[in-house]
């Protein structure tokens, strides 16, 4: 049974589809913000908007003391041409919540409003963050910038899960999402005419060495108890089709399961590139250009979870996982780097699309879950009796 009113559930849901109806990308989250803050105003909430940009952090004080806990909700969409044909399908082209961030937000605003009903019989305080720019790993590391962490003692956040049991909560201790790395490397080499390949120094060709060395980080160099990909995203390189370039450039992608195991791929990878450059007579300049840490959820908090959705849901919808679940990376990442919490799933249906498709979409039947569990895990935390 939820804890939520059939009014309450069904205003969620309208503001879901609102919001699946009208995607913001990156930092452009600017009627989304205002739809979030004039529901938080609405239900008594303390706000502090413009948090890196477009962001909300809002506070609901008790008056008493107690611990600071933070709730996080992810606002951004993806610039992905929807293909649902659902009745609110978005009507931005080229845009869409691909990734379920419209319901992580509607879900959050359900728990706000049950949370301001429950202010009296609760101790401190609790602080939401409506975070732009997840889809980029940059809106996390902007928010605890700007000053979205101060006070926060304990944090918790979610993502709905593809291919689990719709509803069913997941939460696993450690490790739980993969750190990703973005390098950017250049070789340069000596151009020429595509006849005479030995008067130059082929970049396309130090390229492709490079790209069949670096399957050996993995296969070879991380411990096969380890998580690790090591994926060439983009080769790029030359300008003829009898020119031999002088310089070629190549993304490389890579996700790990641990900090130990990041440290190892970061310094491998490197020695790769490097050894390939300088056996051809090539120069090489590698950049890192965005690294997410690897998600690592604290034990006390993820029990915490497992307990709560137990006892609201029953302990057969709830689980603790103990493989790693998947290797994307998400930038709630850098709030566990900075305080203690977890981030754990919901499933979205054992038939759901994928993230990042097309033709996915967000169960409305599991907002009365998610936004429980944040209800839930205030009560079980800032309750008087804790």
């Amino acid at each position: 049974m939820s804890i939520f009113s059939q009014d309450a559930i069904e205003e969620a849901t309208s503001i879901r589809r609102q919001l699946h109806s009208f995607p913001e990308l990156k930092f452009e989250e600017y009627a989304t913000s205002d739809l979030v803050a004039e529901f938080l105003i609405r239900h008594g909430y303390a706000l502090r908007r413009n948090v890196a940009g477009t962001g909300i952090v809002a506070t609901l004080d008790t008056g008493r003391a107690g611990r600071v806990i933070g709730f996080r909700a992810d606002m951004d969409a993806l610039p992905i041409h929807e293909e649902t044909g659902l009745p609110y399908a978005s009507k931005v082209a080229g845009k869409m919540h691909a990734c379920g961030h419209d319901g992580h937000t509607a879900s959050l605003l359900l728990a706000a409003g049950q949370l301001a009903q429950d202010h009296a019989a609760l101790n401190g305080q609790i602080k939401l963050l409506f975070q732009p720019a997840e889809e980029v790993g940059k809106g996390a590391a902007a928010m605890i910038e700007d000053g979205a962490l101060d006070g926060v003692d304990t944090i918790f956040g979610y993502h709905n899960r593809p291919g689990f049991a719709l509803g069913h909560v997941i939460a696993k201790a450690g490790p739980a999402m993969g750190g990703n790395t973005l390098y950017e490397v250049t070789i340069t080499g000596k151009g020429g005419h595509a006849s005479r390949p030995d008067l130059a120094i082929d970049p396309i060709f130090v390229g492709a060495g490079i790209i069949q060395s670096l399957q050996s980080v993995i296969s070879r160099r991380l411990s096969p108890l380890e998580a690790g990909v090591v994926t060439v995203t983009q080769f790029n390189g030359g300008t003829g089709s009898n020119i031999i370039p002088g310089q070629a450039s190549m993304t490389i992608n890579t996700r790990d399961g641990s900090p130990e195991a990041a440290k190892l791929i970061d310094a491998e990878l490197r020695k790769v590139v490097a050894n390939v450059c300088e056996a051809y007579g090539a120069q090489c300049e590698i950049n890192m250009v965005l690294r997410i840490p690897s998600v690592v959820n604290s034990l006390a908090e993820t029990n915490c979870v497992v307990e709560t959705a137990q006892e609201l849901f029953g302990s057969e919808n709830a689980s603790t996982m103990y493989e790693m679940p998947t290797m994307g990376a998400e930038d709630f990442a850098f709030y566990l780097e900075k305080r203690a919490g977890c981030f754990f799933f919901v499933g979205n249906g054992e038939d759901s699309a994928y993230l990042h498709h097309p033709k996915f979409n967000f169960r409305d039947e599991i907002l009365p879950v998610a936004g429980g569990m944040f209800v839930g895990l205030a009560r079980k935390l800032l309750s008087e009796q804790a």
